[in-house]
């Protein structure tokens, strides 16, 4: 079997993204009103099972993928590393072996990136990437779809970040190069992208220090929370992310029609005010839901079925 691997969105590149999103569209739109349960009328990925590794915790990675697989009519298992072998041991290099004779794919979601690879070195299955610390492709893939859904094309796209440096981040400059929009990221001093970071945005990714600087004149506005699974000195970092808060002030700088972003879970009061969160131009949960279509569609483009 002919397969690819989704660690990273460069992994597809522009055509590979824009074909995953014209099918996530076209995909959505064919089954509006249907029970959510309901596999897709071709069900392309019948029979197939996607194996799930969980050494982080998760909501929407989690639901989002095991319905991406029953939709398109197939099953997922969910692997926690704190139930498994994982959690006692086993490398992952053993266990991409393992599931690769178990599964027709893995979705792994964890701490360092460099067990992502090793994971793909020793698959011999297509392996995506659920979050690392370095990426989430996947979650930018539903961004992306939701933005333009929203009636805004990607190419001379304006893009805020306002916030942590974070993998999000990451994965937004690297997606503003191969869709050729533009990413204004403001962080303070300590929690900046890293310079490797920037360098995916090719040109097209700048960082500043003002938060109503990187909003200014912006078609999308994103964040995201501030403090993560594990993360220690969390009054240090808030104390130094305080000044970044999204208000409606702020959104006030953007533009009229621009729309909010935020991958979720929200920590109302600090990264964003509840009133841009509940407001209207927050897209939060089409953003959310749109994780399921964008992931169809991914799982789609690792099988050759698509791109």
């Amino acid at each position: 079997m002919t397969y690819r691997n989704f660690l990273d969105l460069s992994d597809a590149g522009p055509d590979g993204i824009a074909a995953m999103l014209a099918d996530a569209l076209d995909r959505k739109a064919a089954r509006a009103g249907w029970p959510k349960g309901r596999a897709d009328s071709d069900a392309p990925l019948a029979g197939h099972v996607l194996g799930m590794v969980f050494e982080k915790n998760s909501t929407r990675t989690r639901v989002s993928y095991d319905m991406a697989m029953r939709q398109l009519g197939g099953a997922s298992i969910v692997l926690d590393a704190g139930t498994t072998q994982l959690g006692r041991g086993e490398s992952i290099a053993d266990t991409a072996r393992v599931l690769s004779g178990y599964c027709d794919a893995i979705m792994i979601r964890t701490d360092d990136h460099a067990k992502l690879e090793q994971m793909a070195h020793y698959a011999s299955v297509p392996v995506i990437n659920g979050l690392t610390d370095a990426s989430h492709p996947s979650q930018i893939m539903a961004d992306l779809l939701t933005i333009i859904e929203s009636g805004k094309p990607l190419p001379g796209l304006q893009v805020a970040w306002v916030g942590d440096g974070n993998n999000v981040l990451a994965s937004i400059m690297e997606a503003a190069a191969l869709m050729q929009f533009d990413v204004v990221a403001a962080c303070p001093q300590g929690f900046m992208p890293s310079d490797i970071d920037v360098a995916r945005g090719q040109g097209r990714a700048t960082v500043v220090a003002r938060a109503s600087e990187a909003v200014a004149g912006a078609d999308v506005v994103i964040t995201d929370s501030w403090i993560s699974m594990g993360q220690e000195h969390a009054e240090t970092k808030l104390a130094a992310l305080a000044p970044y808060q999204v208000s409606e002030a702020l959104m006030a700088e953007a533009k009229p029609d621009a729309v909010f972003l935020h991958c979720l879970p929200a920590h109302r009061g600090e990264e964003v005010t509840d009133a841009v969160i509940d407001g209207p131009q927050s897209l939060i949960w089409a953003e959310a839901a749109n994780r399921l279509h964008a992931q169809k569609s991914i799982l789609r483009w690792c099988f050759g079925q698509i791109g």
